[in-house]
């Protein structure tokens, strides 16, 4: 029987794992989850292949992950069995047959992150796991300017911590919103990739510049510095979602 290279489009809330890749040292991750289910499926250990590696705490709404499964399951049945023995937070939206060579990390062209704040005091009781709450009002024209200055192609040296240095630090960044929900802004990432704790430290850069503690023109300086100390504080892992991947339409 030959193997389905199968795509699978999946929701989760990072809140209780510690972030996607298995890991020696803890069963409890995304990825793990996945393969523990698939092995129950298909009777072998089936490695499954992310878009990219969320950290603790953080969440997507539409993360894309391959797995090649000797199985003659179709897709809607493979998503109905692993929804029907995954933990309740994490769902699989979709499972798609897709070409043997598809990757799902190699072949994305665009990752949308999402960050989220809240500027009042408190947030919502049942949003208080995925908004970090400030209490403070932004300078949103402030973050806009500074915005700017990370759009475009850089390196993000500034932007990543050390476990991001093992791949360039060069990304493009082709788009950066800031867009109001009553007392909560959400922080909109657009790019053709993302480095280990990028967005939450371009998230932190931009929080501060709103604070009023460093100057929107400042950011251009961060970015040549290529020093992760120039930059913001890592802000934190809740209020982070993986929006959305996208690939060439006729793949997936």
């Amino acid at each position: 029987m030959m193997k389905k290279n199968m795509a699978l489009l999946l929701q989760y809330d990072g809140s209780r794992y510690d972030g996607w890749q298995r890991q020696g040292n803890t069963a409890n991750t995304i990825q793990g989850k996945l393969e523990d289910v698939l092995e129950r499926m298909t009777g072998r250990y089936q490695e499954v292949h992310g878009s990219g590696r969320t950290d603790a705490g953080v969440h997507a709404m539409g993360q894309v992950a391959n797995v090649h499964l000797e199985t003659e399951m179709g897709d809607g049945e493979i998503r109905d069995y692993l929804n029907r023995y995954l933990p309740e937070d994490i769902l699989v939206l979709k499972a798609k047959e897709v070409p043997q060579r598809f990757h799902s990390r190699l072949q994305a062209r665009e990752k949308t992150y999402t960050y989220w704040v809240e500027t009042g005091q408190r947030c919502p009781v049942f949003q208080r796991k995925y908004i970090t709450v400030l209490g403070e009002c932004l300078d949103a024209a402030a973050m806009e300017e500074a915005a700017s200055c990370l759009k475009g192609t850089h390196d993000f040296t500034s932007f990543c911590t050390a476990q991001g240095k093992k791949k360039s630090p060069v990304r493009t960044i082709k788009e950066i919103r800031i867009v109001p929900h009553g007392s909560q802004l959400e922080f909109v990432f657009l790019g053709d990739g993302f480095l280990y704790n990028m967005v939450r430290i371009l998230a932190g850069t931009l929080i501060e510049v709103g604070q009023g503690k460093r100057t929107p023109g400042s950011v251009a300086g961060t970015m040549e510095a290529r020093n992760r100390q120039e930059a913001g504080y890592t802000a934190p892992a809740k209020g982070l979602f993986l929006a959305r991947v996208s690939y060439d339409p006729e793949i997936f």
